[in-house]
């Protein structure tokens, strides 16, 4: 039987009008709103993640690696933010309803977005996607929760630590006969030993950023604030922000002299503060878990001050109790952002991928939000791991209940700025903050 071309013809037209878009609908495409910058010039390909260090590599490889690995079709865009106006291009965003389908978020932030039911309540999905909540660490099931609902995927708990160059800090006779630092266990014993530091080589002791959007004085300042037996607010159903304590006052009083005496870098941004580090003009700084990876990678070069040189603990106990700033980053999906049902499942199964590689996120030095990747042979064998993994369950922060935290810190690190370049009195920028922080809860009430 003869079958004219005409028909043949029009038989694969109708075939591929049918398969075309079934083969559209199999893929589909969501977006990722972070910060962590920008690094497509070197990482924009890589899905080599043990090959990437520090966090915008990590993330970006991360994601690469997901995009070309799924079964799923699924592609994730990235839409990268500065870390200071995020929270506020997000809230616009919302309102504009260019809603991204997944979006980090500080755990500082989450409460305050999930009480504005902007958040997606995830708890039926962890559990559907074999996200095990039972997994959290102690830190990280602190920021995923609100009220009783776990609304966001933790992915870390970075905190505020005390890097230290050993080389710098021995040619002062500071360290052990082991090499090891002399760890000060009191203000009394800090201010002691950057007076002997300064006296022995004419440079600041301790250093941490003071100038710049991000508020690193109020972290500085709550490392050791926190170590207090005292609330730094009262009233968890209304919080006040409350620092004439004698407790507040004292760890105030000691950045203050910190800082007055020439003991503390004077002035310097972020970027200054790593540079004097890894310079050596200055032996121990606050900074984040974030720089573990960049200070090792220094301490590697022959050419380097830090070279065999660098180690890195919490903040050590200088008032009651061991303690150090910590926070977190979680992943949210924020209320409109996935249009149906095949981009949510679509997210999910994102989120189910960083939660199986929350190791590789962990190399960044931030710490894991698995306790089952915290106990890990691998986790271990990662240098300094093991000085800081306490932290998972130890770390602090301001009380759950405080609102608008990101505002809240902000003008607090602005008036302890102010006092420490200003020789403002203590009492004062007590006064000075406390006031400007109760506006800010105020105006949530």
């Amino acid at each position: 039987m003869k079958v004219s071309m005409q028909r043949i013809f029009a038989a694969a037209a109708v075939a591929t009008a049918l398969v075309a878009p079934a083969q559209a609908q199999d893929k589909v495409e969501i977006t990722l709103a972070r910060f962590f910058g920008s690094c497509e010039a070197d990482w924009g390909k890589s899905t080599e993640v043990k090959r990437a260090r520090g966090e915008c590599a990590v993330i970006t490889t991360l994601v690469n690696q997901f995009n070309a690995t799924n079964k799923e079709g699924i592609t994730v865009k990235t839409q990268v933010s500065e870390w200071g106006p995020y929270y506020d291009q997000l809230s616009a965003r919302i309102v504009a309803r260019d809603v991204p389908t997944v979006a980090v978020m500080h755990r500082t932030s989450l409460r305050d977005f999930a009480s504005r039911k902007l958040l997606e309540p995830l708890d039926q999905d962890f559990k559907a996607a074999g996200i095990d909540v039972a997994d959290f660490t102690a830190h990280a099931r602190g920021g995923s929760y609100v009220d009783g609902k776990v609304y966001g995927l933790p992915f870390d708990t970075f905190a505020w630590l005390w890097h230290v160059n050993t080389n710098r800090l021995k040619a002062a006779g500071l360290t052990k006969p082991d090499g090891s630092p002399v760890v000060p266990g009191s203000a009394a014993e800090l201010l002691d030993q950057a007076r002997k530091y300064k006296q022995a080589t004419g440079k600041p002791y301790i250093g941490w950023a003071t100038s710049g959007t991000v508020p690193i004085t109020t972290w500085t300042f709550l490392s050791l604030g926190l170590q207090q037996d005292t609330s730094l607010f009262t009233d968890a159903a209304k919080p006040r922000l409350n620092l004439a304590t004698p407790q507040t006052t004292a760890v105030m009083e000691l950045i203050n002299t910190l800082y007055s005496e020439g003991l503390a870098v004077q002035g310097a941004d972020s970027a200054g503060i790593n540079q004097l580090f890894f310079k050596g003009e200055v032996p121990i700084v606050f900074n984040g878990t974030w720089r573990i990876d960049d200070f090792l990678a220094q301490s590697e070069k022959s050419d380097s001050p830090l070279y065999k040189g660098y180690t890195v603990m919490p903040v050590p106990k200088i008032f009651a109790r061991p303690g150090t700033y910590a926070d977190g980053h979680s992943w949210v999906m924020v209320r409109g952002g996935a249009k149906n049902e095949r981009e949510r499942k679509a997210a999910l199964s994102f989120l189910k991928f960083l939660w199986d590689n929350d190791i590789e996120w962990a190399r960044t030095g931030h710490l894991p939000s698995r306790r089952s990747v915290i106990d890990s042979a691998e986790f271990k064998a990662m240098p300094y791991r093991s000085n800081i993994a306490a932290i998972s369950a130890t770390g602090r922060n301001l009380p759950q209940e405080v609102p608008r935290q990101q505002a809240v810190q902000v003008a607090l690190n602005e008036e302890l700025v102010t006092m420490l370049q200003t020789k403002k009195p203590v009492a004062q920028a007590q006064a000075s903050a406390q006031t400007r922080v109760n506006k800010i809860l105020d105006s949530v009430r």
